[in-house]
């Protein structure tokens, strides 16, 4: 391979290794039954409640693990570029989009905190950290998501390290 070659060859993408978990993350965070059951509120900020949540809980599951610290890491980063990608969609121009993905990294740091202190104190602690994070219908109730998302930690922790990262999440 030639010099210039290699100096003008793109370098392939370290985050693509955890895209797989970043879809698995995406696709739980979509599924039908946490908006028509569980009681999550079908609307952009239901919907980014949903995604932070799952992505909070993966996070806590990699934090167990020292050797996925780097892929956590990476995976974060995947969740930036996808809000990114979001606030261009909705039309944010780019004067102002860094200014609203760092208020939404803000937001995914709080809930992560809070999902994080609900894991570890059981279903009252995470309920109430469902309470100050999610925007819920009117007739649901901070249980039927906190139940939800213990199911949701129960697979991840069946779940090996090796299919994590490959986005193979245990039924």
């Amino acid at each position: 391979m030639s010099l210039l070659q290699r100096i003008f060859t793109p370098k392939p993408d370290p985050r693509e290794a955890v895209r797989p978990l970043w879809q698995a993350v995406v696709d739980e965070a979509r599924r039908p039954e946490w908006y028509a059951r569980l009681g999550a509120t079908d609307s952009v900020a239901g919907r980014f409640d949903m995604i932070t949540a799952v992505l909070s809980v993966v996070l806590v599951r990699m934090e167990a693990n020292e050797e996925l610290a780097v892929p956590s890491v990476m995976l974060t980063e995947l969740f930036v570029a996808d809000m990114d990608g979001q606030l261009r969609e909705f039309g944010v121009g780019d004067p102002v989009v860094g200014k609203h993905v760092g208020k939404l990294v803000g937001a995914m740091g709080g809930r992560l905190a809070g999902y994080r202190e609900g894991l570890a104190g059981g279903d009252d602690a995470l309920a109430d950290a469902v309470r100050r994070n999610f925007t819920l219908r009117s007739e649901a109730d901070a249980e039927t998501i906190t139940g939800g998302l213990t199911a949701w930690a129960g697979r991840l922790a069946r779940t090996s390290d090796a299919q994590l990262l490959e986005g193979a999440i245990a039924p």
